[in-house]
């Protein structure tokens, strides 16, 4: 059953990455983005990560994608349809990326392939408790200061977004 819903959200997650390359509408692309985001989730569900599926969701889904589609309207793309097509920079330099990050991704399938077992998890690995516990226990400083530089980088941006008087 595990494999049968890994499949079909491999096949609309990599379906969906397509629209987001290939379409040219970027309204559209960004939601199809959205929706390989949602997608990402579901996969974490299946690994029973719960909380990262959660916060995929919520961060991702919800908030980076408003982000991005607020970006998008803000800016006037009608002026971007007549643009001009990549240089030769653009495009040699694409392909050889795309022929390197095929390279790899062949290199870690093959290595892959020779199997070998994973590590054991403990019971409740990738739950809401062992996460909870794992942050305020051996990563309660790093949570703290990083807690302490978002209120900061907050204030910040009120700072300088406020209007003169």
């Amino acid at each position: 059953m595990e494999f049968a819903g890994f499949l079909i959200l491999a096949v609309l997650a990599v379906a969906s990455a397509a629209v987001v390359v290939f379409h040219k509408s970027p309204v559209i692309c960004a939601l199809a983005l959205a929706f390989n985001l949602a997608i990402i989730a579901g996969f974490y569900m299946l690994l029973n990560a719960q909380f990262l599926a959660l916060l995929q969701i919520i961060v991702y889904a919800g908030a980076i994608m408003v982000l991005v589609l607020f970006v998008i309207m803000l800016l006037n793309l009608q002026d971007e349809e007549h643009s001009h097509g990549a240089g030769f920079v653009q495009k040699w330099g694409g392909l050889l990326l795309a022929a390197a990050f095929a390279g790899l991704a062949a290199k870690a399938i093959y290595s892959s392939v020779g199997g070998g077992e994973y590590p054991a998890t403990s019971e409740g690995f990738g739950t809401i408790a062992a996460l909870g516990t794992d942050l305020f226990t051996t990563f309660f400083y790093a949570f703290e200061a990083i807690s302490l530089l978002l209120v900061v980088a907050m204030i910040g941006a009120v700072l300088l977004a406020k209007k003169r008087l």
